[in-house]
């Protein structure tokens, strides 16, 4: 049967009352602390509200898990999708075989202007649509209030996950009652042929399953978060975010604050359709991650020592822009040019693990043809926060000025 709910329901997230983190926790072990903060309880009853809308309606959030015959809904898979409806298609056919008859799917079209809603109806999802394009976050947010499901599975219209795909997910958070959310990678076999595209998706792989297994963000491509977790925190910011952006990360950053665990689970794989331009890489590493990313950053006063903020990382944005900078100068001083060199063959070391995994993965041509693209990669990155940096200590400095201004026009203090 399949719903439609021709409709938008706006929500403002829930971005106060957030408790401390509980801190490190050992791996994949329950927090037992004395007179310490613990992590929330995934399970339990939250002082937060549902994601709702201003009004409630039949259909939207049951008290109860709503039975599919004479099965419990536990699963509820939400892919937020915008025009492609052959990739739909690809995507829908392989979570088909992988759900469950717990398991449900929502697609939700975030105001596409092709038909996105036959490969839906062909598939038997529950088909929602959003009236004006709002992003991804928009569109996960829309899912979760009429989902049934105490895990909401979010996977990415652009992706093809194994059969085991929801049965791996439920099976891990039954047996790990403290990880409140877990996410996974594209794997080695990106679809989308041509140098970019390998590049990007294979980049994306590595960093990944590099990570470490106790995650400080979340990844909305193929991960899943309790229903009580998500809730609590307040789900996506569709606001800060109407478009595809670091929406996923930032809700990671308020889980961990909240104290919930998340599970980078490296075994978790799917496998990416996308086809990358450079022009497309440029455009999304630098307006939609770099500078939104670098914002967050500057915001929370710290950067996780993890995955693409690693501290390898930050070194070789370092050495990348040192090397930069010293080969403008080199026709000034010629020797300069040693200085570059060093940087980056620096920056080459640091990395020698992914060039040796995109060796392996293409040849010694492929190899050599990515390294140049990620070291522009560190390059616009570095640039990037230098520019959020300094536009965020100019709005400091002119708040700093009017604060001031304010007691010498005859203000009362």
């Amino acid at each position: 049967m399949i719903t439609v709910i021709p409709r938008l329901i706006t929500v403002k997230p829930a971005m106060s009352s957030l408790s401390p983190s509980a801190g490190r926790w050992s791996e994949l072990a329950p927090t037992q602390s004395s007179g310490k903060s613990v992590a929330p309880n995934r399970d339990e009853v939250s002082a937060h509200p549902r994601i709702l809308p201003a009004s409630e309606t039949p259909h939207a959030s049951p008290a109860k898990p709503v039975c599919n015959g004479d099965v419990a809904i536990r699963l509820s898979v939400i892919v937020p999708v915008y025009n492609n409806p052959d990739q739909l298609s690809q995507c829908l056919s392989a979570l088909r075989a992988a759900a469950g008859a717990d398991t449900e799917l929502i697609v939700v079209d975030d105001a596409s202007t092709d038909d996105v809603s036959s490969p839906a109806a062909h598939f038997g999802t529950r088909f929602l649509r959003l009236t004006r394009n709002a992003g991804p976050a928009a569109a996960r947010n829309h899912g979760a209030r009429y989902a049934r499901g105490q895990i909401l599975v979010f996977v990415d219209a652009d992706v093809v996950v194994p059969n085991d795909a929801i049965g791996r997910i439920q099976t891990l958070l039954d047996r790990h009652r403290e990880i409140a959310a877990v996410f996974g990678s594209y794997d080695a076999s990106p679809a989308a042929p041509g140098l970019v595209s390998r590049y990007r998706n294979l980049l994306h792989h590595f960093v990944h399953q590099t990570g470490k297994v106790e995650a400080t963000t979340f990844w909305a491509g193929y991960g899943a978060v309790m229903r009580s977790a998500f809730d609590r925190v307040g789900g996506f910011d569709e606001r800060r975010f109407p478009r595809p952006s670091i929406e996923d990360i930032e809700l990671g950053y308020r889980l961990r604050r909240a104290g919930y665990r998340i599970l980078l689970d490296k075994s978790l794989q799917c496998r990416h359709l996308k086809r990358w331009t450079f022009w497309s890489v440029i455009r999304a590493d630098i307006i939609y991650r770099a500078i939104p990313w670098s914002r967050l950053i500057l915001e929370v006063g710290e950067a996780p020592d993890d995955l693409n903020v690693s501290g390898s990382q930050r070194a070789s944005v370092a050495l990348t822009g040192l090397a930069g900078l010293f080969l403008l100068m080199s026709p000034v001083r010629l020797e300069l040019l040693v200085l570059a060199f060093g940087c980056a063959a620096a920056t080459f070391i640091l990395n020698r693990d992914l060039y040796a995994f995109f060796r392996r993965a293409g040849g010694i041509s492929f190899a050599a043809a990515c390294i140049p693209l990620h070291l522009l990669y560190f390059m616009y990155c570095g640039l990037s926060y230098h520019y959020v940096w300094v536009q965020s200590m100019l709005q400091k400095a002119v708040a700093h000025r009017g604060g001031k201004a304010g007691p010498s026009r005859g203000t009362s203090c």
